[in-house]
This record gives structure tokens, C-alpha cells and sequence, in this order.
């Protein structure tokens, strides 16, 4: 098993919306859905230079497969975002490998110090996973995330690098 993460690049706009609008994937995601191409390109367009945020897309065996990277990087801090798009990567360990090298990434490159990221309560699959990479449950937050029209709790994870 080969895993890989590359800058995400025009080239992965349809990989991303069919991902993200696929109801298998996107159950805890929190995007004004669906995804549209158009729409899709001129964000990458608008984003693609920015140092605040990295965004790269997952490599399993050569293949596109998912999604990963840091939004709000400030202070030597940012928050962590993955999503795995096709089946054949899932269960696999590709998404915790793939993370493995974000953090590396993060701290080599970015000389972050703190990774943090946020998860619904009810995401019990991705609560294990961050759990196995060292992510450590800090607090639960009431409230404090809107998913398809309903008020939800999260909980906040950190993993210091």
C-alpha cells in the first residue's frame, strides 16, 4: 500500500464534488450542498494562492481518493480537515497514513506547534481514527455546528506536534 498527498490542483475539482455529494461521504460534512463545478474552480481559483490554509488530496496506490489539510494556519496552529471519497481506500489505514504525513508536513514545513479539529458527537468512526493518530478530545461544545438544518454538538480535538 502506497499513500501520497499532493497540493490539491485544478485537476481534482470533479474528484472533489463527486466526493463531497456522494451521501456516503458526506454525512458529517458541513458544505452547502451539493457541490458544483463552476462554483468548485472559482473557489480553487480564489484560494489556491493562500498561505492560511493548505489543501491536498490523498494518493492510495496512484489513485485520487480523498481530501486532507489545514484551514486557519495562524500562531502555529491550524485546523485539520480529511474525508475519504472512494470506497476502495476506506478501511485501509490510508486516511490515518495519509494524516501521518499532513502532521509531518505541518510541523517540518509549517513549524506548526498545535493541530486541532472539530467532530460531531456522533461521528464514533472518526473519533477512533483521530484517537489513533494522537489526537486527544479536549471538550464538547454545545451547539456550536449547523448540519442540514439541525444544531449540533462537537467535540474538540488537539495533537501537539
Amino acid at each position: 500500500m502506497e499513500v501520497k498527498i499532493r497540493k490539491f490542483s485544478i485537476e481534482d475539482i470533479e474528484s472533489k464534488v463527486r466526493w463531497i455529494n456522494d451521501s456516503k461521504n458526506n454525512q458529517y460534512l458541513h458544505y452547502d450542498l451539493p457541490l458544483e463545478v463552476d462554483k468548485t474552480r472559482d473557489w480553487f481559483l480564489n484560494n489556491k494562492d493562500r498561505t492560511d490554509r493548505y489543501d491536498a488530496t490523498i494518493i492510495f496506490d496512484g489513485i485520487p481518493v480523498g481530501l486532507i489539510g489545514l484551514l486557519s494556519i495562524k500562531d502555529n496552529r491550524a485546523e485539520y480537515y480529511v474525508t475519504l471519497g472512494e470506497d476502495i481506500a476506506k478501511g485501509k489505514g490510508v486516511a490515518k497514513e495519509a494524516s501521518r504525513l499532513l502532521l509531518d508536513f505541518a510541523s517540518k514545513e509549517l513549524n506548526l506547534r498545535e493541530v486541532y479539529l472539530y467532530t460531531e458527537v456522533d461521528n464514533i468512526r472518526a473519533q477512533k481514527s483521530f484517537e489513533s493518530i494522537g489526537f486527544v478530545q479536549k471538550e464538547r461544545i454545545k451547539d456550536s455546528a449547523v448540519n442540514k438544518g439541525v444544531l449540533v454538538d462537537r467535540y474538540y480535538y488537539s495533537i501537539d506536534l
